[in-house]
């Protein structure tokens, strides 16, 4: 299968293009060129910004699209119009974020979606991200009736994870001490490992599967509580682990989900979705233990990269810092 991929060598992509060539495809990267742009010399380089560069790709022909980086819809509409007569299939990424909340346990693929007040506005924040989202899935269809897999894609974790949100937690634990955790065990919780995404997404392509699919895990549902266990066993690691109140850190301003990765405060519902499709499609998903262990092993390479500003994967944490975990320990000590 020739194969192109708009993205191309960051978290989810790189996977992407690993598990394609695994397969035996042929790779053709449509990206910027500024995250480690060594990564896959095999494979082609078409160096461009989609909003503007989009003439690069004419008068060339794939059996299959994979769009990781699709956020403003004009964009992405542009994008299928311009390669509707030389592509077979697309698979749009998008998200779980595409739902109105709040989100019922165990919602499906038919849930209500989130609209903008403004469907006109391309920024991208925290409050527009699951509407344009929407609306990017919407102008891929147009574009390419009958031929587009919608991926609602769930909370994605494993090496080169650039949001720091559940490496956090592996590093954490590894370093030991006490541990600030929130006191939110029952929480639902839901990731998927980018490589279990990338290669469910590449058998799809494969297989010219279409229409939308929530795509996250465990096969089984799992809490916070849960989770954080099982990363203190796959990691052998006993921190004396200190649960605080939601309350007590929301009044402190610690923010859940990025300061404080993994806690869901006031947006469970997100992280309580059904997987059924999915998983008859052929989704497989790998232990936990095992995703803990690589992005353990991963550390080392990531900090490296993270030193070249002209390869870095990484973004900046935002996540607790340990003077700050400090503080708020101390504070919760002496309430």
């Amino acid at each position: 299968m020739k194969l192109l991929l708009i993205g191309g060598t960051r978290f989810l992509g790189r996977h992407v293009v690993a598990g394609a060539l695994e397969r035996g495809h042929q790779v053709t990267l449509f990206h910027r060129g500024r995250t480690r742009p060594g990564l896959f010399p095999e494979c082609e380089r078409i160096l461009g910004d989609r909003e503007r560069d989009l003439d690069l790709l004419e008068n060339r022909t794939w059996d299959a699209v994979i769009d990781t980086c699709g956020f403003v819809p004009r964009v992405v509409g542009e994008t299928t119009r311009r390669l509707a007569g030389r592509i077979g299939h697309y698979t749009f990424v998008s998200s779980i974020s595409v739902y109105a909340d709040p989100v019922e346990p165990g919602a499906d693929e038919g849930a209500p979606l989130a609209r903008l007040e403004d469907p006109a506005t391309e920024t991208v924040t925290g409050a527009t991200y699951g509407g344009l989202k929407v609306l990017c899935e919407e102008a891929a269809e147009a574009g390419l009736p009958g031929r587009v897999l919608q991926v609602r894609a769930g909370l994605l974790v494993g090496p080169w994870d650039y949001t720091d949100r559940f490496r956090y937690w592996v590093k954490r634990f590894a370093e030991g001490g006490e541990v600030l955790i929130p006191d939110a065990p029952a929480q639902p919780l839901q990731w998927i490992d980018a490589r279990d995404a990338a290669e469910w997404m590449v058998a799809r392509a494969e297989a010219g599967t279409t229409g939308v699919f929530n795509l996250t895990g465990p096969r089984e549902p799992a809490t916070l509580g849960e989770t954080l266990n099982g990363i203190a066993a796959a990691l052998g690691a006993s921190p004396a682990r200190v649960a605080v109140a939601p309350g007590f850190l929301s009044e402190r301003g610690v923010q859940s989900w990025m300061e404080l990765p993994l806690w869901a405060d006031g947006a469970e519902g997100f992280l309580s979705i059904s997987i059924a499709r999915a998983l008859a499609q052929g989704l497989a998903l790998r232990p936990l233990a095992a995703t803990v262990g690589d992005v353990l092993g991963a550390i080392p390479e990531e900090q490296a990269a993270a030193g070249s500003a002209s390869t870095s994967d990484l973004a900046p944490p935002i996540s607790l810092s340990r003077g700050r975990e400090r503080e708020l320990l101390a504070a919760w000590a002496a309430r």
